[in-house]
């Protein structure tokens, strides 16, 4: 059975949708301020715990003085050159 739309049932869609939209905006106004507030302390307590989980790490004997570099790795120093490549020429760019 094909159902025709109405001029009454067109209104009546557009509506509802004026009306979800608007009482959304609403809401949103009204418990914008508060779910932004809540985010905001979620984060504050994250980066809090990293810090603090970072303060724990460090004991007092491990901590370095201002301006001291500590270099926690060395840098893998067995490279080996290819001598099989070929071989390297200089050159010079003319002009």
């Amino acid at each position: 059975m094909l159902q025709t739309a109405s001029l009454n049932g067109f209104i009546r869609t557009i509506l509802i949708i004026l009306l979800v939209y608007y009482g959304l905006k609403i809401l949103i106004r009204l418990f914008g301020p508060y779910l932004i507030r809540y985010m905001s302390k979620k984060v504050q307590q994250r980066f809090g715990g990293q810090f603090q989980y970072q303060q724990q790490q460090q004991t007092p004997n491990n901590r370095q003085k201002e301006g001291e570099t500590v270099i926690d790795k060395m840098p893998n120093t067995n490279k080996t050159s290819n001598k099989n490549v070929g071989e390297y020429i200089d050159y010079e760019e003319i002009d």
